[in-house]
């Protein structure tokens, strides 16, 4: 679906939604990943607001609706954060401004997120600003510049309502709800100029939101027509679809396709929507399709969000993306990656801290028709890792962030900040492992924040890199507060804490057995049933007068190897006024062999609750669903297949304490 085709849909979406949606307008969007300070700040109110982050950039209506509960908890906060807001209730306004200068040596590596400023960069500026014509009428205009590149990010036209708001020009794009690494958008490479619709309103009881959009990528010389090479602009085309049914815990779906550029043309509308509805068919591991036949590059994610209101209030989340499909299902993800953080936005009143984790099977931003893979000027569009490998590698691996901010008792901000990235090594390219150190300070003053930033570390090739940053930004210092009696409105309902909200420690007994297919040549295996200790970490809440919602993790041992799960829903359903409760679950699983395996679980349950004080006796049945490895080590069975997958069933024993 090329551009024209989407801005006429578009059209009618937003005309559909006319006559229910007048009373509310456009809504500005909030920086992304250039004002880290405040961005920071907001990300903890919508926390302690109730409020699930899943895409980005954040819109200021959704900011504004998470103040009155974040203010009962946060009074000094909520005023920091609401003063912010009053930029965006002008007519005309600019609402960011920064200008850095940087020491820098050693290697050029892109800095992660920052829309494709390398490492050397001496300088970077940035600003944006609005002019709303009207209630359903606003004109963003904004740039990034650095040394070698400069770019019209928050350059866009929005209009429409609050259910349908149509966005042309250069709006980034982050689908996850990881705020450091993103496997489908983020904004590591320069933003591309698109035309999209989304809702920043929510549709329906169910808490609906959704993100449609088409992007014109950079040139590439490499796509693949008709057994010889093309040129042109490949499109890509982003949607993602999410649903909030209970407040405080959001799950969603996302896609990404790339097609058309050079002698594709803008793609066939038919072949897209073919490859879209049933991509096992259409995917580039068919070997049944030319290349003529493979119409798009396909990614895909589910994503989870989970609000924790307990005495420490803290959000789990996770991401379990694909690349392609697998074993020719359409439900099932290819190349897969897990991606997971906690965040605890007020620890001892002053700190919050953040740990995030990704791991990733090979073929990521990769592919054999657009040979330039999922990049745009060079960058990848989604993950960093992406740019800290030999370009084009089809290499799986893992990396970690952990993240300490210091409101400081002297007044300003301090952040500590520790990356790594590993890449695996199958034999051919030795990489090291990549690791960054950030330390940071800022705090207003005189109208502007002022700070400086250290970033020290060394890259997947052993090269070493740092950079001394120090940076002016602007700072509305004449802007007041919100009204009051809206930030203390009778939702404020945040401060009170959820007695239903519960973290639990559980141990008891796995039988298991695994089915394993391992090449498309050997016979395939049923093992038998093996007794295991089973372990488990996790928490919920209650979210309806006999249904509770929560995240867990889960700690098993199948056949010698660990066998860990990630819950994207974990529900359980407490049945009348008995002790019984049934639970049900679906996540991501990942099986330790010689290269990680992956694949989706889920099971059925009973509970005892309060069998004993506190204690819960609990019996569920599992499956892990075609659980698939990457045979890539130097040693592994090569076949035309590259894949072994691994069933594995059985059910668990086990007794939980709740706190």
């Amino acid at each position: 679906m090329t551009m024209k085709r989407l801005v006429p849909i578009a059209a009618s979406v937003l005309f559909a939604y006319q006559a229910t949606a007048v009373a509310t307008g456009v809504t500005p969007y909030l920086p992304l990943n250039l004002e880290p300070e405040i961005e920071a700040q907001i990300e903890r109110v919508l926390i302690l607001g109730g409020k699930p982050v899943l895409r980005r950039p954040i819109a200021a209506a959704t900011v504004l609706d998470a103040l009155p509960k974040a203010c009962a908890i946060d009074h000094e906060l909520c005023d920091r954060v609401a003063k912010y807001l009053r930029r965006y209730t002008h007519d005309t306004a600019l609402t960011h401004a920064s200008v850095e200068a940087a020491a820098t040596h050693g290697a050029d590596d892109p800095l992660p997120n920052r829309y494709g400023e390398g490492n050397r960069s001496a300088w970077d500026v940035s600003f944006a600003g609005y002019v709303q014509l009207n209630d359903y009428l606003i004109i963003n205009l904004g740039g990034v510049g650095y040394d070698g590149r400069e770019s019209f990010t928050g350059t866009y036209l929005s209009a429409g309502f609050s259910k349908a708001q149509l966005d042309i020009g250069y709006k980034p794009h982050w689908f996850s709800p990881m705020t450091d690494s993103s496997m489908l958008m983020s904004t590591e490479a320069p933003t591309m100029p698109s035309v999209g619709i989304s809702n920043s309103e929510p549709l329906t009881r169910l808490g609906l939101t959704y993100d449609i959009f088409e992007a014109r990528m950079s040139r590439s010389d490499r796509i693949v027509s008709q057994n010889s090479y093309t040129s042109g602009n490949p499109r890509l085309g982003g949607l993602q679809l999410t649903m909030e049914p209970v407040s405080g815990w959001s799950f969603g779906v996302n896609r990404l396709a790339q097609f058309g550029g050079g002698a594709r043309g803008g793609g066939s509308i038919t072949d897209l929507l073919r490859a879209l509805v049933n991509p096992s068919r259409y995917s580039n591991l068919n070997p049944g399709l030319s290349a003529d036949q493979k119409a798009t590059n396909q990614e895909a994610s589910l994503i989870s969000s989970f609000l924790f209101p307990g005495r420490v209030p803290f959000a789990v989340y996770a991401e379990y993306a694909g690349e392609d499909t697998s074993h020719g299902r359409n439900y099932l993800l290819g190349n897969s990656a897990l991606s997971w953080g906690i965040h605890f936005p007020r620890l001892a009143s002053r700190f919050d801290l953040t740990l995030e984790a990704t791991e990733w099977q090979n073929s990521w931003y990769t592919h054999p028709i657009w040979q330039d893979g999922m990049t745009n000027d060079g960058l990848v569009v989604s993950n960093w890792f992406g740019d800290e490998r030999l370009f084009n590698d089809p290499v799986g691996g893992r990396s970690a962030m952990a993240q300490l901010i210091w409101d400081a008792s002297f007044g300003g901000q301090v952040q500590l900040r520790y990356r790594m990235l590993e890449n695996q090594v199958y034999g051919q390219i030795p990489y090291q492992r990549f690791h960054q150190i950030t330390v940071g300070y800022s705090r207003p003053w005189r109208g502007m924040v002022v700070g400086a930033q250290l970033d020290s570390g060394s890259d997947v090739f052993g090269r070493s890199f740092g950079r001394l940053a120090g940076f002016v930004r602007y700072n509305d210092a004449t802007s007041q507060r919100l009204n009051s009696a809206l930030l203390n409105s009778e939702d404020s309902v945040g401060g009170v804490e959820d007695a239903s909200a519960q973290i639990f420690v559980e141990a008891g007994a796995s039988e298991f057995r695994v089915r394993t297919d391992l090449t498309e040549n050997t016979p395939i295996v049923t093992g038998s049933f093996a007794t295991e200790p089973h372990l488990a970490l996790g928490a919920r809440r209650g979210v309806s007068e006999h249904s509770d919602l929560g995240a867990r993790l889960d700690f098993d041992r199948v056949d010698g190897h660990s066998l860990i799960g990630a819950r994207l829903i974990d529900y359980r359903y407490r049945i009348g006024h008995s002790p019984l409760a049934a639970t049900g679950f679906l996540g991501a699983a990942r099986y330790s062999l010689g290269t990680p395996a992956y694949g989706f679980y889920y099971g059925l349950g009973l509970q005892w609750r309060d069998l004993f004080p506190h204690v819960d006796l609990g019996l569920e049945a599992r499956y892990y669903d075609n659980v698939a490895r990457d045979r890539l080590l130097p040693n592994d069975i090569r076949t035309n297949r590259p894949d072994s997958f691994y069933d594995i069933s059985g059910g668990v024993l086990s007794l939980s304490y709740h706190f």
